[in-house]
């Protein structure tokens, strides 16, 4: 099969994964869709070659055996060769973790890497593509989340990020207000005010942390949490819009259906409706 693509109904909070696919392009083939996505989209690169480039970045010529992502919110072009096209597979990732992890590796700074068909990084990758390309159930279900985690963990590893700097104040902070967050989005005085008040640090600080590490701000992070918890309550339950509502620690159901409406574009009850529709 020269071209595929599936799109993938697994979800979770943490890492999700979107949809995968993979194509043989024709001679000088580049995407013309939105390029700047609202995603995280891995290619692997299997034979033939092409140029790449990111938004501040240099382009590049790229081959069979290379790696390329497609960062969210950045503006990026490819271009298969006009002798030698490149087919290649991708996977979309979306999902809170998603960045943290990715700056963990060369590859959120440098949006490529050389010769990595012998890594155990790929070796992950290859077969998570494989499993997501087979019927959902339980099983591979939990398959895939193990193996999304295992090809993270060998792209960190066996290609760290050398400017990151673990031990840093930030960092340990930010992994103090994640963890903070994670834990009490569900109780309603979970706030920004209460969070830089327990770990001892100003607003203004926290916000610029945020930014520069999540590329979002502690607010919406904290929203993002509760929204994507409700979506899964929506979808799995028959509770009550208000209990739902309390349940990912708003006070009152009408809050909540605002905040839902500008998260999504759709009130809680028909994003429900529309799901089951469908």
């Amino acid at each position: 099969m020269d071209s595929e693509y599936k799109s993938i109904s697994w979800k979770s909070l943490e890492s999700n994964i979107l949809f995968i696919g993979q194509d043989v392009c024709p001679l000088n083939y580049f995407y013309r869709g939105n390029n700047v996505r609202d995603n995280y989209v891995i290619h692997y690169i299997q034979e033939g070659q092409g140029v790449f480039s990111s938004a501040n970045h240099n382009a590049v010529s790229l081959k069979a055996g290379d790696v390329f992502i497609l960062p969210k919110g950045v503006p990026c072009f490819y271009q298969a060769d006009g002798e030698n096209p490149w087919k290649y597979f991708w996977i979309g990732f979306s999902g809170i973790k998603i960045n943290t992890m990715l700056q963990g590796s060369t590859l959120a700074r440098k949006r490529y890497l050389r010769q990595v068909q012998q890594s155990k990084f790929y070796t992950s990758l290859r077969r998570l593509y494989n499993t997501l390309r087979a019927p959902s159930s339980l099983p591979n279900d939990i398959l895939v989340e193990s193996l999304t985690y295992e090809m993270f963990y060998h792209l960190v590893t066996e290609y760290p990020n050398k400017q990151e700097k673990d031990s840093s104040m930030a960092n340990k902070q930010i992994r103090l207000a994640i963890y903070y967050l994670q834990e009490n989005y569900r109780k309603s005085d979970c706030t920004i005010a209460n969070l830089c008040q327990h770990i001892n640090i100003s607003r203004s600080y926290l916000y610029t942390i945020f930014k520069r590490e999540m590329n979002l701000s502690p607010q919406k992070y904290l929203s993002q949490l509760r929204m994507e918890d409700a979506k899964q309550l929506l979808l799995n339950s028959n509770n009550p819009i208000q209990e739902i509502a309390h349940r990912v620690g708003y006070k009152d159901e009408f809050t909540f259906s605002k905040a839902f409406k500008r998260y999504d574009g759709f009130s809680p009850q028909i994003f429900r409706k529309n799901i089951r529709k469908n």
